[in-house]
């Protein structure tokens, strides 16, 4: 009975490190991780111990007789990344994480190793996590907003319930007793780079990769155009994106580019609203999406099916969960790659393509449509979009979609940080295995550390910035150890005073306890994990609470916003 790896895989490898076998790859220090779809178990080595199911962040791993019927083609998915052998022969060890990476050491100090983190998504807290493995760190978060982890709360599609579980293990790492959140704190606002370093012996900015890659075509910027990924944003219950203009009057939607986020905004926007009412979107968004006309999703791609930018993972779940088609030309295009193809990943997505239905008959429920080789030329319409004119790839041939709502979804780009040099071309902070560099020197910049998508681009997914964060705490374990990082300017205890100067409105760890608390207990009534605060104001309200005894008009407010009579 092996266990399988499926869909909400997020690549973070505790597993491996959990395996006593080693029979999941790749692993972090193999060739291949940072560019894996998933990560796979070889059903001929596990011995069946179910290790890796407790170390599993998101719940991704299960005995082979345990697999529902969506999560049956994953079977064959782990086993297809080994190579056929004689039955009962076992591949040999190619790698046990832990002696490959050892764990630095702390030298002893008068002061111990004292890190800001701003950001407090993957990237963040898995730092902070590595950090706090070595004796006596301290590790200090900062957020801008009043919630904590970036992406996982604000960027995951609702119905993917599983992949925000990671967030568990988040709540461990902020338990730890030299932990710290300092949030709805902006650093470039209310704090600099310098103050922070004035307060610590290094900075690691993750940050992430904020802003959206724009199309430059006519018509962008016309009401009913926008990003895919501010629709999640949108649909999460983002309290910047809460007043998003989100029109489903008309009966389609054309999302541009199709990756993994343009999938799962397409599946919401299809999906029954009674399912989606179950999970932590937010009230706004299920509103709108409960008076939806929208009766087709248009996924167009400007390359052909094989070059497909989704994962095979993401298209398994939505063609499990969705009506998807293809016209008779993608048909086409799909049966010619097949048989031109030889990279076995690539023949298992146009294999699942193959099986589609077509677009030639009447859609009997809500679905979405992959179109391939369609190179947007401009958005139509005047006072607002009312479609997208493409050309086929490589022709003069036009082709025209009529549309209510016209999204791109192309990608994601860092965004410069105050004080810190910046590549504009790659958008990344440039850096030498995270330790920022001066790019005319190349030398590094004392105490300037960074990780996630500002240190590497928007590339992998939420697990695969444990390595790359596990990186970064090396080169700045090493850096303290050598001597590399001045000692803080400011006693401790001083940090405190600062912020509190700045912001009068911090939230800290039991400020964001307390806002957890009420939406899970407002969620808790419906059904639903969690149903989440959208307002800023709203968090503060429930945050300040714990800080200090409520007036009784102040208990009325708490009470309303728990959900109470």
């Amino acid at each position: 009975m092996p266990h399988v790896i499926t869909q909400s895989c997020c690549n973070d490898g505790s597993c491996v490190f959990a395996c006593p076998v080693n029979c999941i790859h790749p692993s972090p220090d193999e060739p291949g991780f940072a560019t894996s779809e998933m990560l796979y178990i070889d059903p001929v080595a596990c011995v069946d111990c179910g290790a890796c199911v407790s170390a599993c962040p998101v719940g991704a791993i299960a005995p082979d007789t345990r697999l529902d019927a969506k999560q049956l083609p994953f079977v064959e998915i782990n086993a297809s990344f080994y190579p056929k052998r004689p039955e009962g022969e076992k591949l040999p060890p190619t790698s046990k994480l832990a002696p490959v990476i050892p764990a630095a050491e702390v030298r002893a100090r008068r002061r111990p190793l004292t890190v800001a983190v701003v950001g407090s998504g993957p990237a963040a807290m898995y730092a902070a996590d590595e950090l706090l493995t070595q004796h006596g760190v301290r590790v200090n978060v900062f957020e801008k907003l009043p919630t904590p982890y970036g992406l996982v709360r604000a960027g995951v599609a609702p119905d993917h319930q599983n992949t925000k579980r990671v967030t568990r293990l988040f709540d461990r790492i902020s338990g730890h007793r030299h932990f710290r959140f300092y949030l709805n704190v902006e650093i470039g606002r209310h704090l600099s780079h310098a103050d922070l370093l004035a307060h610590h012996h290094a900075v690691i900015y993750a940050v992430g990769a904020p802003d959206d890659r724009r199309l430059g075509i006519d018509g962008m910027g016309l009401p009913g155009t926008g990003t895919a990924t501010e629709l999640v944003a949108w649909l999460n219950g983002h309290p910047e994106f809460t007043s998003l203009p989100v029109d489903l009057d008309h009966e389609r939607v054309v999302i541009i580019g199709n990756g993994n986020v343009a999938l799962d905004v397409a599946r919401v926007l299809t999906a029954d609203p009674d399912d989606l009412a179950r999970t932590d979107i937010s009230d706004h968004a299920l509103e709108v999406l409960r008076r939806s006309a929208v009766r087709e999703v248009v996924i167009a791609a400007r390359r052909g099916p094989a070059h497909s930018a989704f994962t095979l993972p993401e298209l398994i779940g939505l063609t499990g969960a969705s009506d998807v088609v293809l016209d008779a030309g993608d048909h086409r295009r799909v049966a010619g790659d097949l048989a031109a193809v030889s990279d076995r990943l690539t023949q298992t997505k146009l294999q699942i393509l193959s099986t589609l239905g077509d677009d030639s008959s009447s859609p009997s429920r809500r679905r979405i449509r992959l179109a391939y080789e369609l190179t947007p030329q401009r958005v139509l319409g005047e006072r607002r979009a009312t479609g997208v004119e493409f050309t086929v790839t490589g022709t003069d041939e036009a082709h025209r979609l009529e549309a209510g709502l016209v999204l791109t979804s192309i990608g994601y780009r860092g965004k410069a940080i105050r004080g810190l040099p910046f590549d504009e071309s790659a958008a990344v902070v440039p850096n030498d295995s995270g330790r920022v560099t001066d790019p005319g020197s190349g030398r590094p910049v004392p105490g300037a550390y960074v990780a996630g998508w500002i240190k590497r681009g928007p590339t992998g997914f939420i697990g695969t910035n444990k390595s790359c964060s596990l990186q970064t705490v090396h080169a700045l374990v090493a850096d303290f150890n050598a001597g590399s990082l001045t000692d803080p300017a400011a006693p401790p205890g001083a940090l405190d005073d600062l912020v509190r100067a700045r912001q009068p409105d911090v939230v800290g760890s039991a400020g964001w306890r307390a806002i957890d608390a009420a939406e899970i207990e407002r969620g808790s009534r419906d059904g639903r994990p969690r149903n989440k605060f959208t307002d800023v104001a709203d968090m503060l309200a429930v945050a300040v609470a714990v800080a200090a005894p409520a007036p009784p008009r102040r208990r009325r407010l708490l009470a309303r916003l728990s959900g109470e009579s």
